[in-house]
């Protein structure tokens, strides 16, 4: 009986029995096929939305953050003005009442004079009132509509703010999961300098930055789109190459 002979086109890929003969070989990637969780999918749908769609400058400017050593010298400095714990407040209001039980004068110099502000009706309030020295905006808010409107607030009233990441961040300072904005009304006299040198820089990358007010975002198409387009020019480009030979010899 004569062998059949092999098929270069369909080479014979037999199966293994044997022990980790079913784990999948390395460097195939199969992430595309994998059924991700509906909050990963709303992720990446959302971030395909925001380079597709042409987003208006408003929305746009949440995308232009402080870097990575802007952003730690700016929470280097918050971090000196965080405001006290749940568990430290209590335990200064416990001693304050002993104090004042046992007829002595209730000791609050465990109380900063300046603390970091939070809450965003409390840091719309100071923006308002121009006691606010410098305004963090968290990238991420979501509705974006919650914060929207508070970079154009700050510039009317002259308060200088920063973008930055991330409301999670922002949240850790003040000892929330959370915070959508934070503000500082003041520091002590040896941070004095820092201050305004963080405030000269949101000046001039945020508040008087032309680009980031009138630059819109996205209007970025897919691959497929793209080499469509690209397929079109050309075609029309050689038709009016055509159109011109035409006219030429006539």
């Amino acid at each position: 009986m004569n062998k059949k002979a092999a098929d270069p086109l369909f080479p014979a890929r037999p199966r293994t029995f044997q022990i980790g003969g079913d784990i999948r070989p390395k460097g195939r990637d199969l992430s595309r096929f994998v059924r991700w969780p509906q909050y990963v999918r709303l992720q990446r749908q959302r971030a395909v939305l925001y380079q597709r769609l042409k987003v208006p400058p408003a929305i746009n400017q949440f995308t232009k953050t402080l870097s990575k050593n802007e952003a730690a010298t700016v929470f280097t400095l918050l971090n000196k003005y965080r405001p006290e714990s749940p568990a430290a407040k209590k335990q200064r209001v416990k001693a304050a009442a002993a104090a004042k039980a046992a007829g002595k004068e209730p000791d609050n110099s465990g109380r900063a004079v300046h603390q970091i502000k939070f809450g965003l009706k409390h840091v719309t309030t100071l923006i308002e009132e121009k006691k606010a020295e410098l305004v963090l905006i968290a990238n991420d808010v979501n509705p974006v509509e919650l914060v929207m409107w508070m970079p154009a607030l700050c510039r009317k009233m002259q308060i200088p703010f920063m973008i930055v990441k991330d409301k999670a961040r922002l949240g850790a300072m003040v000892n929330q999961k959370t915070a959508a904005c934070v503000c500082l009304t003041g520091v002590d006299k040896a941070d004095a300098s820092q201050l305004t040198l963080l405030k000269d820089l949101a000046n001039e990358k945020y508040n008087n930055n032309p680009e980031l007010i009138r630059k819109w975002g996205g209007g970025i198409m897919g691959l497929k789109t793209q080499a469509k387009l690209d397929l079109r020019a050309k075609a029309m480009a050689i038709e009016e190459a055509k159109k011109l030979a035409t006219l030429g010899k006539a």
